[in-house]
């Protein structure tokens, strides 16, 4: 099972498009929406393992340009 994450992302002033279109060209990236509040970009990406996954949210999205901040939360499941 893949390892997934939501990226939630602040861009510079009329970046938004621009970062939408970049991330959806990023391999592991399995949705990406504008949105208002606080950012302005959701992402969802997915990874076969946290290292890769790592890769993708601390080098690839980061380096699209346009972006201010990141905030990453990785999906998890309790089992009981």
């Amino acid at each position: 099972m893949p390892i997934r994450a939501y990226v939630l992302i602040e861009a510079e002033a009329g970046k938004g498009n621009a970062i939408l279109e970049s991330l959806r060209a990023l391999g592991g990236t399995v949705q990406a929406d504008r949105v208002t509040g606080p950012y302005d970009v959701i992402g969802i990406v997915e990874a076969e393992n946290l290292d890769t996954l790592g890769v993708l949210v601390r080098e690839q999205v980061p380096g699209i340009d346009g972006i201010i901040r990141t905030l990453t939360c990785i999906r998890f499941e309790v089992l009981s």
